[in-house]
C-alpha cells in the first residue's frame, strides 16, 4: 500500500486555494491538500514535528504579512524541509522573480494558473515528474 501524496497549498487567497483541492482531486482523488492563508502559518505547520510533511508545496509569491519569498527562504535553511519541491504559482511575470526564486532553490516559478483545466495539469505534471536529489528548473 502506497501513501497519500500530501501537498501543502499556501495561498492567501481562499478561492484560489479552493480551486487547487478541487483540481487536485479530480488528478487522484487520494491526495491529501493541507493549507496555509500565508507563509507564517505555512512555517508554523511545517516546523511542528506533529505534522506530517508535505511531498511538495505550492507557494503564492504575494501575500500580505510573510510573503511567499521569504517562505521559501525559510524552508530552504531548515534541513527537515529544504529536500521539498517547492513550486512558485504567482500572479507574477517577472523573470527577475523566476530566476532569482530558482536561485534560491525553488523547482519551479509559474505563472498563476486562472482556470481549473490548468491547475489539474499543473498539479499532474508535478506529481508525475522524476524528483532527484537536485532540483530541475524549467
Amino acid at each position: 500500500m502506497t501513501e497519500n501524496i500530501v501537498l501543502l497549498i499556501v495561498d492567501d487567497d481562499e478561492d484560489d486555494r479552493q480551486l487547487f483541492i478541487e483540481s487536485a482531486r479530480e488528478v487522484d482523488k487520494d491526495i491529501i491538500c493541507v493549507t496555509a492563508n500565508d507563509g507564517q502559518e505555512a512555517l508554523q505547520m511545517l516546523k511542528s514535528k506533529e505534522n506530517k510533511l508535505p511531498d511538495y508545496i505550492f507557494l503564492d509569491l504575494r501575500m500580505p504579512r510573510f510573503s511567499g519569498k521569504k517562505c521559501l527562504e525559510e524552508i530552504k535553511k531548515d534541513t527537515r524541509l529544504l529536500h521539498i519541491p517547492v513550486i512558485i504559482y504567482t500572479t507574477s511575470r517577472e523573470v527577475e522573480d523566476a530566476a532569482e526564486l530558482k536561485k534560491m532553490g525553488a523547482a519551479h516559478f509559474i505563472s498563476k494558473p486562472v482556470n481549473p483545466d490548468e491547475i489539474y495539469y499543473l498539479i499532474a505534471a508535478v506529481i508525475e515528474e522524476k524528483w532527484d536529489q537536485g532540483f530541475k528548473n524549467v
